[in-house]
């Protein structure tokens, strides 16, 4: 069992920081993130800040909603989340900015295929953790689990309806990655997690057929 438990704070310690860098990847490919970095961009912009001094900010006023209705959604995972996201989407663009300071579009549409890839990988492994969701995660499941106010899918797609349309009016750039996140990395993560990260946590034997 303490085995088990190492393995679910490790994975979901590297799904985290995985998950920045991928925001991080898709912000420099500049063809569309997912619907709450475009949020959290909006309010960056707004601020004249950067992605990573907001997202905890944001990040942490959801949370308190969040504990203050429905706490159980909260863990070591959802703490992981609100401190090592931002920090490592604005270490990644710093570093991508020196490496890659003006890529083309070939290079741009590969940076958005692997930020694509590997937020799926990344979200499987957090995911699967099962150690707390992040704060933008939780306000689905509770609009959908505790207040019935309609499916999770519904729930979650008028969330990020409104995310977009929020970094839509602050100048955020809404692109083909934007598309691409909400139709292609649900399945892409359900691969990762049958093949990958299930098999890593739980062994061979209990590989989801």
């Amino acid at each position: 069992m303490e085995k088990n438990k190492k393995k679910r704070i490790l994975m979901a310690f590297f799904g985290v920081l995985l998950c920045g860098a991928c925001v991080g990847v898709l912000q420099k490919s500049s063809l569309g993130a997912d619907p709450f970095t475009c949020f959290v961009t909006a309010f960056a912009n707004l601020a004249h800040s950067t992605y990573g001094k907001i997202y905890p900010i944001i990040t942490g006023v959801l949370l308190v909603g969040v504990f203050l209705v429905e706490r159980h959604y909260i863990g070591i995972a959802t703490i992981f989340n609100l401190f090592g996201t931002g920090a490592m989407a604005d270490l990644t663009v710093k570093l991508l900015d020196q490496i890659l300071p003006q890529p083309g579009l070939a290079v741009r549409i590969l940076l958005l295929i692997a930020g694509v890839v590997f937020s799926s990988l990344a979200a499987s492994l957090y995911f699967t953790a099962d150690l707390g969701v992040s704060a933008y995660d939780a306000v689905s499941l509770i609009a959908a689990n505790k207040y019935k106010l309609c499916a999770f899918r519904i729930c979650r797609i008028t969330t990020d309806l409104l995310c977009v349309i929020t970094g839509f009016i602050c100048a955020v750039v809404i692109g083909v990655g934007t598309v691409i996140t909400a139709l292609f990395m649900g399945p892409i993560i359900q691969w990762f997690n049958t093949h990958l990260s299930e098999p890593f946590l739980y062994g061979e034997a209990k590989k989801t057929p």
